[in-house]
């Protein structure tokens, strides 16, 4: 049995690819870490009590939107938890990877302006997940 790491925003955005890496646990007989990466990047300028208030009600929402994704693979008979880190995306996702000992990351198409990446340079990222944790990449 292996483990899917599965990189969400949660919302609508993300129900496809939480829904694929679902579907490919079931085939694969694999459970599930969902992640969701809390980046307070586009804070630089804003003042520490700002940023603190923020980062805790993007903590609850993350909360809140991996119980409906652990909710939904649940329901199919998949194994799954979820983890909340911090910090910059792709060194979460890579770190993660590693130390849930992923054997597969399952990643989003870019959803447009909303997305952290353009799909050329998102491609150039699972390369990158691929050589430094030796799991399989799949673009969903």
């Amino acid at each position: 049995m292996g483990v899917i790491l599965c990189a969400t925003r949660g919302g609508e955005a993300s129900y496809g690819s939480q829904q694929a890496a679902i579907a490919l646990a079931k085939q694969r007989g694999d459970e599930i870490v969902f992640l969701y990466i809390v980046n307070l990047d586009f804070l630089d300028k804003t003042s520490a009590p700002i940023v603190v208030d923020i980062e805790n009600e993007l903590e609850q929402m993350a909360r809140f939107f991996l119980l409906m994704a652990e909710e939904r693979a649940a329901e199919q008979g998949v194994i799954v938890h979820t983890i909340i880190r911090k910090g910059e995306v792709q060194k979460e996702i890579i770190q993660a990877a590693l130390d849930e000992k992923a054997t597969l990351v399952v990643l989003g198409r870019p959803a447009g302006k909303l997305s952290a990446f353009k799909l050329s340079s998102l491609e150039e990222f699972m390369r990158e997940i691929e050589e430094v944790t030796g799991a399989e990449t799949a673009l969903v």
